[in-house]
């Protein structure tokens, strides 16, 4: 179901999601509406995730986590999978200021070996820099797939079972969530999906198992102030259950 946009209420900030993750989807089909490459479409989706993370920092949220680039991304054609990495290097130069300004928080999920030693440079150093802030933490998920960081989580703790750290019928669901890339964070509350599709497409799968979902056909680029009050109003109007009645 893909909601329709409504006339929007004052949102409640005493109600406000603690952790939103998004999938930043629809850049690549924004640009080709207009006659324009693609690499356009990503430039104007990382605008698009600026605005989203001023905004959803300035009404409370503490977590924000965003599907940037996913394990499966590679196989696009090269060209774009550059322009992709290329508009990440451009912003993680510029980021000394605007974290310090902002007091944004930024870490990387993902596996970074295939990136290229520039990239992992300016990965290293937003680290550092943002050991200086306190405010909203903004997860980046590059290089990331779902499913590969259960493989990693799996892994991780058979590591320990093969050491005689740990016995397998010890293993609890705390310990696997301690082993993802978010160990130590909430899981989403809400995640927004623009662009029209309705999966989650390897995006934090152990996270998610309770997460309100909300769709809309709006692609990426074009996703503003509104629309995230929008999927904010849909997420307060919802009784979260996890499972009880």
């Amino acid at each position: 179901m893909v909601f329709k946009k409504q006339k929007l209420t004052a949102l409640d900030l005493n109600h406000i999601p603690q952790h939103v993750a998004i999938i930043m989807d629809g850049n690549g089909r924004w640009a080709q509406r207009r006659g324009l490459p693609r690499s356009a479409g990503h430039s104007a989706g990382s605008e698009a995730f600026r605005r989203a993370a001023d905004y959803l920092s300035r009404i409370g949220v503490s977590y924000l986590t965003i599907y940037a680039f996913s394990t499966e991304n590679w196989k696009r054609p090269e060209d774009e999978v550059a322009s992709i990495m290329r508009l990440l290097e451009k912003y993680l130069k510029e980021a000394a200021d605007e974290l310090i300004a902002k007091n944004l928080r930024l870490s990387f999920f993902g596996e970074t070996a295939p990136l290229s030693q520039e990239l992992r440079d300016l990965i290293a150093r937003t680290d550092k820099l943002s050991e200086q802030t306190t405010g909203m933490h903004v997860n980046v998920c590059l290089n990331y797939g779902g499913r590969d960081e259960l493989l990693r989580a799996v892994r991780t703790l058979a590591g320990r079972v093969d050491a005689g750290e740990l016995s397998a019928d010890a293993i609890t669901e705390d310990m696997i969530s301690e082993s993802l890339y978010t160990g130590g964070i909430p899981d989403p509350d809400l995640l927004i999906r623009p662009g029209g599709e309705l999966r989650l497409s390897n995006f934090l799968l152990w996270q998610s198992a309770y997460t309100e979902l909300y769709f809309t056909d709006t692609l990426w680029p074009d996703i503003k102030e509104r629309e995230l009050e929008a999927a904010l109003l849909e997420f307060q109007r919802r009784k979260r259950r996890f499972g009880g009645i």
